[in-house]
């Protein structure tokens, strides 16, 4: 509730509505958004076909989806691995199930930080961050996972427990903002999308850990984050293959002065082709347009405008002898 009224507080619409935003920070953000289109889009103008045959968006999909896995289990979860694994009872387990999710508040503001340093200095491309912030963070989280699978410490189960939640909030930087960069205008949509599967991971995730840990042994929690370090690894895989940090062509803004406008005429278009459609390299085989006038067959031959003079004193004194 708390949150709701900050929210009604601060949140506009756009930023040039805002009250208390200054001209420099509002030109910084609308040149980094690119030009968006003034009207919202629809159902039926929404390029549902290109969207839905797009890699990058189905790469942020299935980050998400792995993300939301981890995300789920520790939420759910975390304080019947602690008291079946680590022997502490909930009261125990309060400060140190939030050690995890401290450090990854921690991580996300430096991991954006640098991720747009290195964007603003050109050391790696759009593309390049969002694959480096992400694959990193998800690759060192599966790591670490691995550690709190295969341990028999309890140090180093929280060691590899809280590392894991901090190396994640570096992914945060990668798929999580990744909805803007390939398509500003529908980033609302896109991001709809993938939480939605990220809210099915949170769905399957519980039935998986309840069929897997009907006796609680540390052997069952072994086969639990065994599975989410997988699916982790199997995002990095995903995700490093087919993201893309550039605008989509799809998601180019449609032309408000001329919503109805096809592509432009060109006069020159067919101007080479003969019958069958091909395009002809010879002048010879090039069909002379008629602009308007109708085909007429004319007869070249030579026709004297009157006939030749028979008179003497038009041409010359004959010899008469």
């Amino acid at each position: 509730m708390i949150w709701y009224i900050f929210w009604l507080w601060l949140t506009f619409e756009k930023p040039s509505c805002h009250p208390t935003i200054s001209q420099a920070e509002l030109i910084y953000i609308e040149n980094s958004i690119g030009p968006v289109s003034k009207t919202l889009p629809t159902l039926k103008t929404t390029p549902w076909k290109a969207m839905l045959t797009s890699m990058p968006v189905y790469a942020i999909i299935v980050a998400n989806f792995c993300r939301s896995w981890t995300f789920y289990l520790l939420l759910l979860s975390q304080p019947m691995f602690f008291k079946e694994v680590l022997n502490l009872e909930v009261d125990q387990s309060g400060i140190v199930g939030a050690l995890p999710h401290l450090l990854m508040t921690i991580v996300v503001p430096i991991g954006g930080y640098f991720a747009d340093y290195l964007r603003r200095r050109e050391i790696l491309t759009t593309t390049g961050v969002r694959k480096l912030f992400n694959c990193g963070g998800f690759g060192m989280e599966a790591v670490f996972l691995l550690v709190v699978a295969f341990a028999r410490n309890h140090m180093a189960v929280l060691f590899g427990l809280i590392l894991a939640v901090g190396f994640s909030g570096f992914a945060i930087s990668g798929f999580n903002v990744n909805h803007l960069d390939i398509a500003p205008r529908y980033a609302s949509i896109l991001m709809g999308m993938s939480n939605g599967f990220g809210t099915l991971a949170g769905m399957i995730c519980p039935i998986v850990e309840e069929n897997l840990t009907n006796l609680g042994t540390p052997d069952e929690w072994q086969r639990v984050f065994l599975i989410a370090s997988l699916i982790h690894f199997a995002g990095v895989i995903f995700y490093g293959i087919f993201a893309s940090g550039e605008k989509q062509p799809w998601a180019e803004p449609p032309d408000e002065d001329n919503p109805d406008e096809g592509p432009s005429w060109n006069p020159l278009e067919n101007a080479f082709a003969n019958e069958n459609g091909d395009v002809t390299t010879s002048l010879s085989d090039v069909k002379q347009p008629s602009y308007g006038a109708t085909t007429t067959v004319i007869d070249t031959r030579e026709e004297l405008a009157q006939p030749p003079s028979r008179d003497t004193y038009m041409q010359g004194a004959r010899d008469l002898y």
